[in-house]
């Protein structure tokens, strides 16, 4: 019985902390589940006119609103939400946070 109960707890554990996991980018900074905190990092990483893709991967913690997605209007202060501007072939040029 405290075996069974053991391993549970160690099993409870480990799916705990995993949720806890925290990648890394190519320039070695930390990627953050939340919002955009530094904010030159940032621009300077839409100024190399990435792709959708590539922005969903360097920022997994922001929703993207590409041009005809429906939103709510709420107001949002921690830069989760960035409407970007995109060019003909879909590459983000700039944008804002709402």
């Amino acid at each position: 019985m405290r075996t069974r109960l053991l391993a549970l707890s160690l099993l409870g554990m480990t799916i705990a902390l995993a949720g806890c996991h925290h990648g890394t980018r190519p320039d070695g900074s930390r990627v953050e589940k939340g919002g955009v905190v530094n904010m030159d990092s940032f621009e300077s990483f839409v100024a190399t006119h990435p792709t959708t893709d590539e922005f969903k991967k360097m920022y997994p913690g922001v929703q993207l609103m590409l041009p005809g997605m429906i939103s709510t209007m709420e107001i949002r202060y921690d830069n989760t939400r960035f409407f970007p501007q995109v060019d003909k072939d879909g590459r983000i040029i700039g944008g804002d946070f709402h």
